[in-house]
Formats: structure tokens, C-alpha cells, sequence
């Protein structure tokens, strides 16, 4: 009999071995599928007072919803945007925080059939111009927290344009519709729009070394694969509670705060917080009774360092971590603390989870862990061919032979160059590289295109050179990430300036200050050398890895 806590059995079938590890996981959906209508609307179906949001912010506000309450609401959300004339197919920006009219929002588009596209309310008005400009974006629902709306309403002069549709969650502003006063008008019954499992669902701007931001694209497949995410690397328990620290505008949120989740009718705790303080997290966990955690290692080195306590963290029953590299200390000293192991996983915004301890297994201090039965992963040398065990390559992904969709992106949005770039040789390139230990564990090395992760931020070295290159001062940089025993890593700019200025502490604070102006405060180089000339090879590309590589010893 189907159950709320079941329903995921009805798409996936899996398999385990003899210590109760994953080892098979089969899918079979319906052409018709949707996350919306099939899980979320399906549950409420099922058992509508189950359980789905524990939502607090950081001044003590409370609200919980169960099914039944993000079905109704998602369907208001829905009957609005269509009547402001989103349609399917349209691309919507979602600059939400952890506020929980994201989920309502992000369901709503799914039952349209139009494309989400999550983001950071971290953009500044040059992100969002060529947000809007490469997507195509029809319309925005944003916070009234920050600053984000006049971004747009920048962008929109710098474009001469407007945008069609312009929603404001939590304020009131001319030009607006305000979401607080508007969506409760609209019926809580919303019609199935036809969607096809294969249509276009999710856009994710993720930054690389070169050129602007790419566009990743997901179809209603992807939600199904974060199954595995959920149940066998979370460990997550239907009736516990489960928190993810990412903001939504991170694909991460897709991973720890949605889709698997749900599938399994498990509650998530949703913290909704602008500032990042460890002891406040601690007391959350306590108050709310936390079962399972996600978080990036840099958060568990700020508690850590917070002073943690076996009490505070007595709820935790799995605790997984994800987004840079672990450290071992970390790892050692978390489980002194808690008897738990820190369960590392891997995966990109273009993947689901490729690489993972999963829940059965014991995992290596250090180690990413093993791939999971979504993939065919392989560590492999500039050629496309497999590397010994022992030895360094890229981490790849071989496509499944009768074609079958996996959990891997479509592509990247209108830049089929892109894409044909990341499947060389008939696999996907991730760009990570790593190497295989006799056990079949893989331990993570680096990126191949210098993408630097610091504090579970992914951060792309040509915006940040971009930005310094306008200055004045600079007549070359390099920008690469620098070790930190807190962040995992910290941007650095290696800067040679122009015969105008010269080097001192209050140019390297102007230059920072830039930066935060400019982009996203996160950006900023924490770090500025300021050196006579840049190493380059013969042909004149700057060789990041020799410094880097200065920077390590």
C-alpha cells in the first residue's frame, strides 16, 4: 500500500548488498512526471497533516506547514504568477534566502511548467543584468531583506527594459506586486498543467574560470536522483527532522532542503539567518531536536572553534558534509565530540551525488568515498584513459550505455560550445581531479580550471579579475585560492601594478573595498600580493599553479 513515506518506492527500485549498502537503484516514471503534482500534492493526498517545514528566523518567528499547507500555498503562488502571465516554459528568478515562500514559489513554477532559476541574494546589478540578458528572464521574486530588488531595478535602466513580471516577498515597493498581500487571494486549487519529464525545470548560473557564468539545465528528472541524496547519504528519517545549512540560491539547496527530502515525506528545518553565528546554530539544533545535518567543513570548523558540546548536538543521528575538501582534523575532532563520522559526499551543480560515503559503509578520514550506483565514474589522463590506482587524473563520468537519463544536466543553456567541451571523448569532465585508493575509496586533489572553494562558495577567478582589472591601479593579476585553516580557502589576488601607484596596506584595502562594491561581497580577495611581474609560459598565460603551488609551502 502507498504511504506518504513510501511514495518514493513507486519511482526508483533499489538494491543492497550484505552490509545494507546501496548498490542498485533502478528508475521508472511516468512520461507525465512532476515533482509538484506527484510527490508534494501526492503526500498531501496521502496524509495532509504530515509534517514537511519547521521554519524559525534568527529573531524567534516560528511557522510549520505540513503538506497539506505547501500543496494549498504552492497552488495560490501558482494561480498568481499565471494571472501576472507566467506561462510554461517562462524563466523566473527566485532571489529568496531561506525565506519559506521560496518553497511555495518553486513549486508553483514546477506545476506552470516554467523554469526556476534560484539565486543569491549576493548578486550585484552587473550578476543581475547578464542574468537577465542570457536567460531570457521573464520574471523575478525577490526579497524585500536586501538589496536586490534595486539591482533590478538597475538592470532594467541599464537594459531600458522592464521586466514583465516583478514580485516582492516581505516589503512593498512601486512597481511591484506585493507577494505578502497578493497570493492569499488566489484559490488554494490549482488545475495540472501538462509538463513532461524531460521539459526544462531548473537553471543554475555556476561560475568557472573563464568568461561569465555558465548556465546549467535541469529537467523534472533531476529531482528523482536526489532520492539517493536523501535516503542513503543523508540518512534522512520520515518523521525526523532534517537541516541543510545552504541558502537557496545554491544548488545545494536543491540537494538538502527539497527534493529528496520530500520524496521520503521527511520534514526539513529551515533556519532563516543573514548572519552566520555558530553558537545560534548550536541552540537550533538543540531547541528543534536536528536529526540529520549537512553542512559545508568550513561550518564545522566555526563550531569547532565555537566549542561545541556533546549536548548541544545530542539530537544528531547521521551528519554529512559536502562542497571542499574535509579537513582530518576536522573529522577527528568532530566525532571525539559526538561519535559520529562526518560522511563526506560529492557532486556538482551539473550532477547529482556522484561520489559519497553512503549510509552502511565506513568511511576513510579524508576520503570523498566511493561512486554511487548513479554513475559510472572513472579517474582518467588528459587522454580519456584510465590512470593506475594510486594516481592523480580527472574525475569522469561515462554516460549509461542504453542512453538512460542520470541525474546529469541537459546541458548548458544556448552554449552548446560549453558542452561540447565537458563531454570530450564521449564522458563527462567534471574538471576535479582525484586519486582511487586500493579500498576503491576516491581522495580528493583539486580543480583542473583553478575554481576556488572557500567557505562552501564556489568562486570563479576571471569575475574577481574582472572587477580589478578596472581599477586603475592594476595592470595584471591572477587570482587563485590560498589555503586558510578556517575557510578551506581563501581568493587571493596576485596583482603587478601600474607605474602610478605603489604598493601599501591602504591600496590593498581600496582594492578590496572595490571588489565588495563591485560583485558579490563574498568575492573579495581576502589576500593581495603585489608582485613585480606575473609567471607566465611561453605563449604568455599566467601559470596559476606556480603560485598556488608558492602559496601551499
Amino acid at each position: 500500500m502507498e504511504t506518504a513515506t513510501t511514495l518514493y518506492q513507486k519511482y526508483v527500485t533499489e538494491g543492497y548488498d550484505a552490509d545494507g549498502v546501496l548498490n542498485r537503484f533502478d528508475i521508472h516514471c511516468p512520461d507525465s512526471f512532476n515533482f509538484a503534482y506527484d510527490v508534494v500534492d501526492r503526500i498531501a493526498e496521502l496524509e495532509p497533516n504530515r509534517r514537511a517545514m519547521v521554519w524559525t528566523d534568527e529573531h524567534g518567528a516560528e511557522r510549520i506547514f505540513s503538506f497539506a499547507d505547501i500543496s494549498a500555498e504552492s497552488n495560490r503562488v501558482a494561480n498568481m504568477l499565471r494571472a501576472k502571465g507566467i506561462q510554461k516554459g517562462d524563466k523566473v528568478m527566485l532571489v529568496l534566502k531561506r525565506h519559506y515562500e521560496f518553497w511555495f514559489t518553486i513549486l508553483a513554477l514546477h506545476k506552470l511548467g516554467a523554469v526556476t532559476i534560484p539565486a543569491t541574494n549576493l548578486l550585484t546589478t552587473k550578476d543581475v543584468i547578464y542574468r537577465i540578458q542570457a536567460a531570457d528572464v521573464k520574471g523575478i521574486v525577490c526579497t524585500a531583506t536586501c538589496e536586490i530588488s534595486d539591482h533590478v531595478e538597475e538592470a532594467e535602466r541599464y537594459l531600458n527594459r522592464t521586466l514583465p513580471v516583478k514580485v516582492l516577498v516581505r516589503g512593498e515597493k512601486e512597481g511591484w506586486t506585493c507577494f505578502d498581500t497578493e497570493y492569499e487571494g488566489y484559490s488554494s486549487v490549482f488545475e495540472r498543467v501538462d509538463t513532461n519529464v524531460n521539459d526544462d525545470m531548473l537553471l543554475y548560473f555556476t561560475s568557472g574560470t573563464t568568461g561569465n557564468p555558465k548556465m546549467v539545465m535541469h529537467s523534472h528528472y533531476y529531482s528523482i536522483y536526489h532520492i539517493i541524496t536523501a535516503h542513503d547519504w543523508h540518512n534522512v528519517r520520515p518523521d525526523g527532522l532534517h537541516l541543510s545549512l545552504a541558502e537557496t540560491g545554491w544548488g545545494k539547496a536543491a540537494w538538502g532542503k527539497l527534493y529528496g527530502q520530500w520524496f521520503l515525506g521527511a520534514g526539513i528545518f529551515v533556519y532563516d539567518f543573514d548572519k552566520f553565528v555558530p553558537h545560534d546554530l548550536l541552540m537550533m539544533i538543540k531547541k528543534y531536536k536536528i536529526t540529520t545535518f549537512c553542512a559545508p567543513p568550513t561550518v564545522f570548523r566555526f563550531l569547532i572553534k565555537e566549542g561545541m558540546d556533546s549536548e548541544s548536538l545530542a539530537s544528531l543521528e547521521h551528519v554529512t558534509t559536502a562542497g571542499e575538501a574535509l579537513n582530518e582534523e576536522v573529522y577527528t575532532r568532530f566525532k571525539e565530540v559526538t561519535g559520529l563520522d562526518l560522511m563526506e559526499g560529492f557532486g556538482q551543480t551539473e550532477t547529482a551525488l556522484l561520489i559519497a560515503n553512503l549510509r552502511g559503509t565506513t568511511p576513510k578520514s579524508g576520503a570523498m568515498g566511493k561512486p554511487t550506483p548513479l554513475y559510472n565514474v572513472q579517474i582518467v589522463d588528459e587522454d580519456g584513459n584510465p590512470v593506475p590506482t594510486g594516481t592523480v587524473g580527472e574525475i569522469v563520468v561515462l554516460p549509461p550505455k542504453d542512453g538512460a537519463p542520470n541525474g546529469l544536466f541537459k546541458g548548458y543553456y544556448l552554449d552548446e560550445q560549453r558542452t561540447n567541451e565537458v563531454w570530450e571523448h564521449g564522458m563527462y569532465h567534471t574538471r576535479d581531479t582525484a586519486y582511487c585508493d586500493e579500498d576503491g575509496y576516491f581522495w580528493y586533489v583539486g580543480r583542473t580550471d583553478d575554481v576556488i572553494k572557500a567557505s562552501g562558495y564556489r568562486i570563479g577567478p576571471f569575475e574577481v579579475e574582472s572587477v580589478l582589472m578596472e581599477h586603475p591601479a592594476v595592470l595584471e593579476v591572477a587570482v587563485t585560492g590560498a589555503p586558510d585553516p578556517i575557510r578551506g580557502q581563501v581568493v587571493k589576488a596576485t596583482i603587478v601594478l601600474t607605474s602610478q601607484y605603489q604598493p601599501s596596506d591602504e591600496l590593498k584595502k581600496e582594492l578590496q573595498n572595490y571588489v565588495k562594491r563591485v560583485t558579490a561581497p563574498y568575492k573579495y580577495p581576502r589576500i593581495i600580493e603585489f608582485v613585480p611581474e606575473l609567471p607566465k609560459t611561453i605563449s604568455g598565460k599566467i601559470k596559476r599553479n606556480e603560485i598556488r603551488a608558492r602559496d601551499n609551502a
